[in-house]
């Protein structure tokens, strides 16, 4: 009981912080990182446990389907070399600096430990840094390059981990033995995460209970979680293919009433991981600091520290210098995007340098390290820190600093989003445009009357106050499917979409009386 009464208490204070956090304009993880912290060292805070080797796929499957989910193929095409260079350089070039500083700061951890430890905290969390972002006027394209970041960085840092991790427990261990499987394992990841899609939407298609497809999207992520473990492939791209594939035939088949709820759940679902992750983690802090021996904190605060400098300093020499070699580039051969888009900029590359809080995946990934694992109390402690300081002292600091910057903001996603409205009434229209009936007639006034609201305001929405009837049903069908079009054809990304979906789904949830 006094467990249960401990967790409605951290549940009910996370929403305390996260309410301070929004006021203030920082990232909710900064206070739950500082809340973890101070819960390790009361005198009698609560005692909450877990299975190391549970924590990847509890916190981790969730919160990465979740954004996956969100992510638009097109605009990780249309920004695909910075997102590249962010996943894969910088998260190799964080992990060897890591790896580097924490064997000159402890000679006997194993060079496997050292890589294991610099993989762990390579991968930013940039969804505490579009926590900010969203709340400022920014270019689009920083937007977008941190959103593929986040989702894809996970992978190719905890395939790194996997490898060391397997290095260190290994007895011999034989690179050219482990590449091959490496290779196969990445195909096979992306191969099943699409067919275990396909199977899953067969099978949960005819499912209309609400509380019974909310409770089977989140068993279905779990069991692809753990099919891909069992079969030695990798959980991060399984999870990432199976959502991205998910998300392009979802909405066409689910219906308002299961998706409206589902969206919910999924946002309060992810809020309630990213609590127990900081708390789980904080309160193994208190266990690990009584055990040390008092000459040996102070060792071990420096090496945390030095550890968090290397991982900011990488980032920033890294994502300038790319800026930098960006810019020089287009400024003799010229810029020519797919579509309209801000070129690179020395303030931009700043914003985006200093956008490398780290969060639930750094820690979910200590947290799994086994039980023995060389130096697992160090590797614990130093990412805990390396999570609260990077969140303390870029997360505070973020928003200032735009503001300082003074960057020039654009926003395609509202002309997309008027454009496809506009098409979207037409549809409508079209539909009923053969029914004499007066109840049609009176629709057919209400939907060019909203088409004319469209054409001079862009920013409006669909009225929620048409008559509930057969016809109107039919008329917001024909809205969806043009919407559907136009994102398969990609002249609108998935923002736009995601906003007219909810729109559309307001409109069919009240035709429905």
């Amino acid at each position: 009981m006094l467990t249960f009464e401990w967790i409605i208490g951290l549940l009910l204070g996370a929403v305390l912080l996260s309410a301070l956090a929004r006021r203030i304009g920082v990232p909710y993880p900064t206070f739950l990182a500082i809340g973890g912290m101070l819960l390790a060292f009361l005198p009698s805070g609560p005692s909450l446990t877990l299975e190391p080797d549970l924590a990847l796929a509890l916190f981790v499957a969730p919160v990465l389907l979740d954004a996956a989910y969100d992510t638009s193929l097109r605009d990780l095409r249309d920004n695909w070399l910075p997102v590249a260079t962010l996943v894969v350089v910088a998260v190799a070039l964080t992990t060897a600096s890591v790896a580097v500083v924490a064997r000159w700061l402890v000679p006997d951890m194993p060079w496997s430990a050292a890589i294991a430890l610099g993989a762990i905290v390579a991968p930013p969390d940039a969804a505490a840094a579009t926590a900010i972002l969203r709340q400022v006027n920014l270019p689009y394209r920083l937007l977008k390059i941190l959103e593929g970041e986040s989702l894809l960085n996970d992978a190719s840092a905890l395939l790194i981990y996997r490898v060391a991790v397997g290095a260190a427990v290994a007895e011999h261990f034989k690179w050219s033995h482990f590449a091959p499987n490496v290779a196969i394992a990445l195909a096979g990841s992306l191969i099943a995460g699409i067919l275990l899609a396909k199977i899953t939407t067969m099978v949960t298609r005819r499912v209309s209970d609400v509380p019974s497809a909310i409770i089977l999207q989140f068993a279905n992520t779990f069991l692809v979680w753990i099919v891909a473990e069992r079969l030695g492939l990798s959980g991060i791209l399984t999870i990432v293919a199976y959502a991205i594939t998910i998300a392009r035939t979802a909405p066409a088949r689910t219906p308002a009433r299961i998706r409206v709820p589902s969206y919910a759940v999924w946002e309060t679902a992810v809020f309630v991981l990213n609590v127990l992750a900081f708390v789980l983690i904080g309160l193994q802090l208190g266990p690990i600091w009584e055990r040390l021996e008092e000459p040996l904190r102070p060792y071990y605060c420096m090496v945390a520290a030095a550890v968090l400098a290397a991982v900011v300093v990488t980032r920033i020499v890294w994502v300038m210098l790319y800026n930098t070699v960006r810019r020089l580039q287009i400024a003799r051969y010229g810029f020519h995007p797919r579509r309209p888009t801000a070129a690179p900029t020395f303030r931009g590359g700043l914003v985006i340098s200093w956008c490398g809080m780290r969060g639930i995946v750094t820690l979910a990934a200590a947290f799994a390290l086994p039980e023995g694992f060389p130096h697992r109390d160090l590797m614990l402690l130093t990412a805990f820190a390396v999570v609260l300081g990077s969140l303390m002292i870029q997360g505070l600091t973020l928003r200032p600093l735009i503001a300082v910057l003074r960057l020039q903001a654009e926003d395609p996603v509202t002309g997309e989003v008027g454009r496809a409205r506009t098409v979207a009434i037409r549809a409508a229209l079209d539909e009923i445009d053969g029914d004499p009936s007066e109840t049609a007639e009176i629709l057919r006034l209400e939907y060019r009357a909203m088409l004319m609201r469209a054409d001079n305001d862009p920013d409006g929405g669909l009225s929620g106050e048409l008559p509930a009837d057969p016809l109107r049903r039919r008329a917001i069908a024909a809205s969806r499917r043009a919407v559907l079009a136009l994102r398969q054809s990609e002249d609108i990304g998935d923002d736009a979409f995601h906003l007219l979906e909810e729109e559309l789904d307001r409109a069919e949830l009240s035709a429905r009386g």
